[in-house]
Order: C-alpha cells, then structure tokens, then sequence
C-alpha cells in the first residue's frame, strides 16, 4: 500500500466537517474520507483482497452463507465504495451523497464488510453478524441505520427504488448519482423492466446499475431456470447504454463508471461477468446459492487470501 494521501473529488467533498476519520482498527484512514476516493487500481486490488478475507471470516462462524457470492463481487464493492460513489463516512445522510442501492440484499457479508472498510459502520460491529438480535442481518435491512439506502430483500425492486431516487436527484437539482448493484436471477422479475423501461424513458444518465451475472440463483445456473441472453441487446432496447465487463477487471470496471458518467443522456448498466467464489481455488466457479463453508475450508481460504498479491 502506498502512503501516499488520497484526496478526495475536491468538486463533491462534504467539508471540513465531513473529514473526520474514524479510529477502527487495521483501516486505512484514508479509505475513510469524504467524497470520491478515486483509489488507483493497485490499491482496488488490496481493497478486494481485504473485503473477500472478510467475507471467509464472517461465513466461517456459522459455516454457511453467501459466500460465493461475497468472494465474486469484491472488485465490483471495491471499484463502488473505494472509486466511484461520492460519501462521507462521517455523515451517511450527507444531501449530496451518492446514493448506494444493493438489490441483492442477500449478499450481505460483502456489503457489510465494504462499510467497515470504508469507515461507515464500527468495525467492531461485524462480530454482530447475522447473530439474534443484531442489525447486521443476513438480508440487508434498514435496521442498520443511515447507511442502508433501502431494504430490498424481496428481489427485484433495487431497480425501482434507485430510479425514482435519480429522478429525484434531477427534480431537485441534486449533482448526486444513484448506483444499484442488481443480481442476474433478478432480470427474471417484471419489475425490474418496469423500472428499466422508466429509467430509459425518463433519460436518467446519473442512474448506473451494476449487474452481477454470476450465472447462479437459488435453483442453480440462470438458463435452468430462465435464459437470461442477450442481456445487453434488451437493456439497449430499452435506452440505456450497456457496458458488457469482466467483472474481476479494475480498470475496466473503473473506465465503465467514467463512461457511465459521461454519459448525461442515458441510464447506464454494467454488465459485469463475475466468478462465484473468485479468489479461492477450491470454491471458484462452484454453483452454492448458499453455502456450506466448514471450518477446515475456511482456514485454507483465509491462507490462500493472505498474501497481498493474492
């Protein structure tokens, strides 16, 4: 890691007031500033390194969950929470924040960990996860606070929610942007090209949804159950701009957030081709909507995640 300071986007920065840092243990304070962090990818690739030793660490204590799902996505939470999303840990309902919608409720280890990394909840809290009681549930709710935009644990609806939201944003005069991390099993719900076919009528261009098409639901691969291509052909024809991705790929990830922004005339998807259980050798590519993770897996995991170049 560099010891560089990281500036945040001076242009969307919160102040003075939103600079303050919190003192977790092990984070970089820099990773926990206001506005847009803008992280070169070298950093990117720690970022997703730290959020998939985080996901192994929070599946091991109860031996299963989404961790297939937590390991796939990490570039795609890294290159969101560390690149591209303007917010200020310090203030999660700063008015010109950028808003974060996670579709995929379930995949609630990478999302948690992604906001201890970045500052917006204790790190210490994690030890709550998915425990009776906790707000750290294993569907993303609003129990958590300021920092959850929405609760979407009925999937599907990420993509309404974030729309209405962007056209908030330009009814107000708001410079704010509207990120939704959407599932492909999702694309099988009506109301997700409900929302589609208003977000291109309406020309949203701060709207960006980022599609994680992992090719696995709870019946396993997609095409057993719906054959979901040519995806980007029918977001196309619905008026969005369809950037087709790898999904493990930093600098093509952060190049399709410039683009998405750039682009002021249209709602933009990512399509973000990812690997479930990426990162680990014995778990890449296996179909496991929800996971059994023994402890001896685990252990193995967080070894080979160890490294930095890993």
């Amino acid at each position: 890691m560099s010891a560089r300071p990281i500036q945040p986007d001076g242009a969307r920065g919160a102040g003075e007031a939103g600079r303050r840092t919190a003192t977790a243990t092990g984070v970089d304070p820099r990773w926990q500033a206001a506005g847009r962090l803008v992280l070169p990818t070298s950093e990117l690739r720690e970022v997703a390194r730290l959020l998939r030793r985080q996901v192994v660490q929070l599946v091991r204590r109860h031996g299963q969950g989404y961790v297939q799902q937590g390991l796939g996505a990490a570039e795609l939470f890294a290159s969101l929470y560390f690149h591209e999303a303007a917010i200020d840990p310090a203030e999660p309902r700063w008015p010109r924040r950028d808003r974060c919608i996670l579709s995929t409720a379930h995949n609630s280890a990478l999302f948690h960990a992604a906001l201890a990394l970045r500052g917006m909840i204790p790190e210490a809290d994690l030890a709550g996860y998915v425990v009776d009681g906790s707000a750290l549930e294993i569907n993303v709710s609003e129990r958590l606070g300021p920092v959850v935009e929405g609760t979407f644990g009925s999937l599907g609806q990420g993509v309404s929610a974030a729309a209405g939201m962007a056209l908030a944003s330009r009814l107000s005069g708001g410079d704010w942007r509207v990120n939704v991390i959407l599932g492909d099993g999702e694309l099988e719900e009506g109301q997700v090209w409900e929302a589609a076919m208003f977000a291109g009528s309406q020309k949203l261009g701060n709207l960006c949804v980022i599609l994680d098409l992992n090719w696995m639901q709870v019946e396993g691969h997609t095409d057993q159950v719906l054959k979901l291509a040519p995806i980007a052909d029918k977001w196309r024809a619905f008026g969005w701009q369809a950037i087709e991705v790898d999904g493990h790929d930093l600098d093509a990830l952060v190049a399709a957030f410039g683009l998405a922004r750039a682009n002021r005339a249209q709602p933009t998807i990512l399509i973000a081709t990812t690997v479930p259980g990426k990162g680990v050798r014995a778990l890449e590519g296996v179909i496991s909507h929800n996971a059994r993770l023994p402890a001896d897996l685990a252990d193995a995991a967080l070894a080979e995640l160890e490294a930095p170049h890993a």
